[in-house]
């Protein structure tokens, strides 16, 4: 063959490859227009000027000191792109957790990656597996590649049925695991995974997000990626760290794996404030013990004052859990609201259930206020289940299965 043959097709073959990554780029761009335009909608009719935000999983607490000081500091060299402080942010993570470099990509927050890794790895014949409830953007794009969602509920205990998610998805791209779980804050123990890992069907992976780890402290999922598994984890400062409004994660796993997640995503520089920030936070070592104790302590209160009340909850790991309206839950979102406690949404399979983020000290107790005088007038109105409920672990309260309330 001539060096002009050899030539050509090297450039037909780039211009392809370049070709289908900015395909993906632009159909990632038309799956998330309508998201972004929703949230556009819905921060134009909620600018509350003051009250209780607990509805959105956000830190009260905002970035810690050392990553409010590396903000302030790295600011002036906003003009210039980020690569440096990305590839140092990256070597940091990886070897405080015993990974390789290339193993570790960084990105904008986690929903990114997440998208990204149900594009690369679903498609009409490929079908996404979840939880439900459970966090739903990985079903957007799912519907987006074109692929089936399999939806499964949650076992007896509230953790992802990693028996049945496998049953009912033999063709199965991608199993989603959020643990410690959005929305209900509950655990999917560590071995239920080792088993969906296993039995997985072959080429397909299992996508273990861990927004929340920090918050419950049990072992991760890293173990299997160091494993060679094929098993991608992602991390994110926007819980723990307090950092939602200043996006910065990582996607975790075998590079070949990772890097389809890049090839969808295209060239990005990094926000050199979330990353300065980032890196800060990562250094210092209080800042996780320090915050989980905290969210522990308000979050317990809640639950104690929560169950002398009578009122029901799943029992959560995380900042957030599921209450019990026993009606349904937009008219207790609105009263809620009228009070100036914002307060989160119900999932469809659970509809007389919100999920409420734990807030400050202060934020929980004038939700407690609140949320009594609501629940208080839904008494006097004479609302009531039709079912006789059922109590866990400890008195509490068991969620709703669906159907089990008019």
């Amino acid at each position: 063959m001539s060096n002009s043959g050899a030539a050509a097709r090297n450039s037909r073959r780039r211009f392809l490859q370049v070709s289908a990554t900015a395909s993906a780029a632009m159909a990632f761009e038309v799956f998330t227009e309508p998201m972004l335009a929703a949230a556009a909608q819905r921060d134009k009719s909620f600018h509350p000027t003051s009250g209780v935000m607990i509805n959105a999983n956000e830190n009260p607490l905002g970035p810690c000191d050392a990553a409010r000081k590396a903000i302030a500091e790295i600011a002036p060299q906003g003009g210039r792109y980020s690569d440096w402080l990305t590839d140092d942010l990256a070597k940091i993570f990886s070897q405080a957790e015993g990974l390789k470099p290339e193993y570790v990509r960084v990105f904008p927050g986690s929903s990114g990656p997440l998208h990204f890794a149900v594009l690369a790895f679903t498609s009409p014949a490929r079908s996404y597996v979840t939880a439900d409830p459970g966090y739903e953007a990985g079903m957007r794009a799912a519907q987006f590649a074109g692929a089936r969602v399999v939806k499964a509920p949650l076992t007896k205990t509230f953790g992802h049925d990693v028996k049945a998610m496998a049953a009912a998805a033999p063709d199965a791209g991608v199993f989603y695991v959020c643990t410690p779980n959005n929305p209900t804050g509950t655990l999917t123990p560590h071995a239920d995974i080792e088993w969906l890992v296993a039995n997985k069907p072959k080429g397909a992976i299992v996508l273990v997000d861990e927004a929340y780890i920090h918050f419950a402290g049990v072992p991760s999922a890293l173990d299997l990626v160091k494993a060679g598994h094929d098993v991608i984890v992602l991390r994110t400062f926007s819980k723990i760290y307090g950092m939602a409004g200043i996006r910065c994660g990582f996607a975790i796993g075998r590079p070949e794996l990772v890097v389809q997640l890049g090839d969808r995503s295209g060239y990005s520089a990094m926000p050199i404030t979330a990353v300065a920030a980032a890196t800060a936070s990562l250094k210092d070592e209080t800042v996780v013990a320090a915050r989980k104790q905290v969210n522990t302590s308000i979050r317990q209160g809640t639950f104690d004052w929560m169950s002398r009340q009578g009122y029901g909850y799943v029992p959560s790991e995380s900042n957030c859990f599921m209450a019990e309206t026993k009606r349904p839950a937009k008219e207790v979102i609105e009263a809620m609201g009228a009070q100036h406690v914002y307060i989160g949404r119900p999932w469809p399979v659970w509809p007389t259930h919100v999920r409420i983020t734990v807030g400050t000290q202060d934020e929980m107790a004038q939700f407690q206020s609140a949320y009594q005088r609501v629940m208080s007038n839904a008494v006097a109105t004479g609302w009531e289940p039709r079912k006789t409920r059922s109590r866990g672990l400890d008195g509490v309260l068991l969620p709703a299965r669906a159907g089990d309330y008019s």
